[in-house]
């Protein structure tokens, strides 16, 4: 798989992950792990936007 395809997919993944670790510290109250959900979805983000400016790049 292209660079590209590969920081895009992987981006998915760590926003999808960030939700889930930032809802369940809601439901249990535990602001340190909403703090790290939102910290994953904003990682994830960032590295699909990575991969987009990669497969315009041509890379």
């Amino acid at each position: 798989m292209k660079s590209s395809t590969v920081n895009k997919v992987k981006g998915k993944l760590h926003q999808a992950s960030g939700k889930v670790k930032e809802v369940i510290g809601a439901a249990i109250d535990n602001s340190e792990m909403q703090a790290k959900g939102k910290a994953e979805i904003l990682e994830g983000k960032v590295q699909e936007k990575t991969g987009e400016i990669e497969q315009v790049a041509g890379k």
